[in-house]
Formats: C-alpha cells, sequence, structure tokens
C-alpha cells in the first residue's frame, strides 16, 4: 500500500441506502477491537502484581492511563480529520493500536507497559471519532438509527465484555496472552481495512495551533487525573489537581473562541451553540456517570462483600452487556420509525428504576434479582444511547460533525472518571465512618455501596428531565432552535 494511494484526495461522501455501508462495518468492527482493550486488564491486576512486583493502586495506572490519554488526545481529533483522508486516519489509529499491543507483549517491565498502553489508546482516541464522523457523513439520515444502534455494538459491548473475556483468557496463560491473542485479529482487521477502505468526504488544509494542543492535553488530562486520585489518594492533592485541569480548559476554550474567529479552531465550539446537541451532550454525560459507576460498584460488592471470583462476576454482568449490544440494531430501527421520545424516554426512567432497586443490595440479595437490575439498566441505557448519537450529531452542520464527535468522546472519558471518583469517594467515606463507629468491614463496605448507588440514582433523575427537553428527530431541531429564539 502506497503512501500516494494512503493519502489520495478524498471524494464527496456518497449516501447510501440499504444496508450498512462496507465502509462502517470495517471501521465498527475495528473499534469494537480498540474498546474492548480500555477494560481488558482489570482482571488482570493481581497477576501483574505478582508477576511484576507492583501494588494494586500502580498496576490500576494501566487502566488510567488509557482513560487518560484519550481524554487528551480526542479533543484533537476534530482538527486531525479535517486534514487527513479517512485512510490515512484508519492507519493511522491501527498502527498505533498495534504499535501498542505488540510492545505490551514483549514488555520487560512496567514502565514499558505503561508506555504501550499509552500508544495503545492513543490510537483508540482516533478511531472514535473516525467511526462517528464517517458514519454521520455516508449514512442517510433516514437510515442513521439502524446504522447507530449497528455501532453502539461496538461502544457498548467491547468495554462491558472486557473483562469476562480476559477472566476468560487468563486462564489459559499469563498477562502476556491478552496482547497476544488481540495482536493477530487487530493485524488482520487492519490489513482488511487498508485494502477495501474508501476514503470519505474532503479534507482541509490547516496550521496547529500548539498552545490549543497544549492546553487541551493538560486541561482534559489532568481533568481525568484529578478525579482518578479520589480513588484512595490525598483528596487535597485531587482537588488541586482538578483545579488545574479545569484553568487549562477555561484557557483551551477562549483560545478556542478567538481562533474561531480566524476559521482555525483546534475544536469547533460553535456545536455548542446548537441547543439538541448540547441537551444530547449532557443527556449522554450522566448516562454515562450512570453506567461507569455501577460498573464500578457492582463488581466490588460481588466481589468484596459476596466473594465471587473475578470470572463468576464477569460472568453474572456479561447478559447484561450483551442484551445492551445486541438490542441495539433493534433500537436503531425503532428509531428510524417511530423518533427518539419514545425511547429515550422510557430508558431514562429505566436508568433511574435499575439504579433505585440497586440501592437495596444485601449480603443475600438473590443473584438473579441482581442480574435482572443490571440487565433493566443495560437495557435502558442501550435505549437511550442511540437515539441521543444519532440527534445530537445530527444537530449540527456536516462541516461540524467530526469536533462534534471529538467533543461527544471527550465528555465520555471525563464523565467516566467523574462518575467513577464520585460514587469511590461517597462508598470509602460512608465506609470510613462506619468503621470508626465500630461497625464491622463488610457491613461498613455494604452500607457505603448502598449509599453510592443512591447517589447514582439521585443523578440519573438529571437523564429523565434532559430526555424530556430532547427532540424526537434530528430533523424537528430547527423548530427546536427556532421556538428557543
Amino acid at each position: 500500500m502506497s503512501v500516494a494511494q494512503l493519502d489520495s484526495p478524498a471524494g464527496p461522501a456518497t449516501p447510501v441506502s440499504g444496508r450498512t455501508p462496507p465502509v462502517i462495518r470495517l471501521l465498527v468492527l475495528a473499534s469494537f477491537v480498540v474498546i474492548l482493550n480500555e477494560t481488558i486488564m482489570i482482571n488482570a491486576i493481581p497477576r501483574l502484581m505478582d508477576a511484576l512486583h507492583i501494588t494494586e493502586q500502580t498496576a490500576q495506572w494501566l487502566s488510567t492511563a488509557f482513560m487518560l490519554t484519550m481524554a487528551a488526545v480526542i479533543p484533537i481529533t476534530g482538527w486531525f480529520l479535517q486534514r487527513v483522508s479517512t485512510r490515512a486516519a484508519y492507519a493511522t489509529a491501527m498502527g498505533l493500536f498495534l504499535f501498542g499491543t505488540a510492545l505490551a507483549a514483549v514488555a520487560p517491565s512496567f514502565e514499558v507497559l505503561l508506555g504501550a498502553r499509552v500508544v495503545q489508546a492513543s490510537g483508540t482516541a482516533v478511531m472514535l471519532p473516525l467511526l462517528m464522523t464517517t458514519l454521520m457523513q455516508v449514512v442517510p439520515e433516514a437510515q442513521r438509527g439502524r446504522v447507530m444502534g449497528n455501532v453502539s455494538l461496538a461502544i457498548s459491548v467491547a468495554p462491558a465484555m472486557g473483562p469476562t473475556v480476559s477472566g476468560v483468557i487468563l486462564h489459559f496463560g499469563s498477562w502476556r496472552l491478552l496482547f497476544a491473542v488481540v495482536l493477530p485479529i487487530a493485524a488482520l482487521i487492519t490489513w482488511r481495512g487498508l485494502k477495501q477502505l474508501e476514503n470519505v468526504g474532503d479534507t482541509e488544509a490547516g496550521a496547529i495551533d500548539w498552545l490549543s494542543v497544549v492546553t487541551a492535553a493538560a486541561g482534559f488530562g489532568g481533568l481525568v487525573y484529578g478525579l482518578s486520585r479520589f480513588e484512595g489518594g490525598d483528596s487535597r492533592v485531587a482537588v488541586a489537581i482538578v483545579g488545574a485541569g479545569l484553568a487549562a480548559i477555561a484557557v483551551f476554550v477562549v483560545r478556542q473562541v478567538a481562533l474561531q474567529k480566524r476559521g482555525e479552531p483546534l475544536l469547533d465550539l460553535r456545536t455548542l451553540r446548537h441547543r439538541a446537541y448540547t441537551i444530547a451532550l449532557i443527556l449522554m454525560s450522566v448516562s454515562f456517570m450512570a453506567m461507569l459507576g455501577s460498573m464500578i460498584l457492582l463488581p466490588l460488592y460481588l466481589q468484596n462483600v459476596r466473594q465471587l471470583s473475578a470470572l463468576e462476576t464477569g460472568l453474572l454482568v456479561m447478559p447484561g452487556g450483551l442484551a445492551m449490544g445486541l438490542l441495539g440494531p433493534t433500537v436503531g430501527r425503532l428509531f428510524d420509525r417511530f423518533g427518539g421520545r419514545v425511547l429515550v424516554i422510557p430508558g431514562a426512567i429505566g436508568i433511574t428504576l435499575a439504579l433505585a432497586g440497586l440501592t437495596q443490595v444485601t449480603m443475600t440479595m438473590p443473584y438473579w434479582q441482581l442480574l435482572g437490575l443490571h440487565a433493566l439498566l443495560m437495557v435502558s441505557l442501550a435505549a437511550t444511547f442511540t437515539p441521543v448519537f444519532t440527534i445530537g450529531l445530527g444537530a449540527v452542520p456536516r462541516k461540524l460533525y467530526s469536533h462534534g464527535s471529538s467533543i461527544l468522546n471527550t465528555l465520555q472519558q471525563v464523565a467516566a472518571a467523574f462518575g467513577t471518583a464520585l460514587v469511590i469517594t461517597v462508598m470509602s467515606a460512608r465506609a470510613d465512618a462506619l468503621r470508626s463507629a465500630g461497625v464491622p468491614e463488610v457491613p461498613a463496605n455494604l452500607d457505603g455501596m448502598r449509599l453510592a448507588f443512591v447517589v447514582s440514582a439521585v443523578l440519573s433523575l438529571a437523564v429523565v428531565v434532559t430526555a424530556v427537553l430532547l427532540p424526537s428527530r434530528a430533523k424537528d431541531v430547527a423548530e427546536l432552535e427556532e421556538s428557543g429564539r
């Protein structure tokens, strides 16, 4: 594959009808593999602690660094995707991911392994906005729900399946096998993609503003890092880092507003002028906080309180994750036929009901009840995510698709970090207070988890409110914005 072929000018996007476009199928498959690696290290922590002689807090950095890198790199992808062809962006994303995976498989030390995870995450950070931007360019509005439903298979199921997949693989070998198994699969997908992928849309020339790059990386990366420090760290240091991150984001925003006047922003914030997009952004962020909070709390409850193994825990939550992804295409078809409100409003209510049910966890709650509540949460999220992504991105002009996708994916990472930090902080504070009062370890932890679920349930009420404000279809956006003037 020559460089000339790789960077050949992109033609205009040609909307297609009928089946999911081949370019989207390729990108969904690639996205599934790269996103799976975000959570695949969770079950490997005990093995890594023994093999590399590191503490649990140090090992956790292999997951934290992945999320941190995503938050730092994704804001740059809006600018990047407008300057390179679809094939060049795909080659960059998969090339970085392959190199990081190969390096991780042979890493002689923790430091090298951590660096490999950062490289992997850099490739993933390019792939997600590339998938969303390409979808909006090639799929007609009337079919976006169905196609976005298929995309949810990669975005939703992959992180949910990561711990289960790693639990199975670790039964057959060391932690290195996690990367050795993924590497040939990713290489095959890369080869097939470069062979069949066609360029979509037009590219633009433009210089990069390095002040924007630095403040975006420092701001969003620092914010995610600071939020992660609340998990068992010094809260004063965490608050200081979060404050510094927010200050850098403020500088970044001011810089983008100035650059927008010249038409050269790194991340175009004019997407936020579109009311439906902003509503979708809020709804998605709070929903993601609810999902990630439950993904952290439920395994802690099952393993630390109910004494299940990591594999047993993964198998118990697997049906909910599978249901979420497999329902994606059905939700998409329903959206195309009936619009978003008939899905998003019941989905938002379902999220609140599931989290309210989880506030009642006990030492003896039947496993079928836990499985049912988790499945209800995942199905409700499936009913919410596909319409929200489709309506939100459909609300912005075509030239802002890449920027809208980048903002959406950046806030996903920030919401994930915030949701995790919030539930861990609430749980730990409550458990510590009870232990100080003489309550035994396990009941204290259980009560802390219940309070954390209460906080998540209360936050989910914001999902219900924003769901009511969201228009039913992207074509209703103009009327919504006109009425707000």
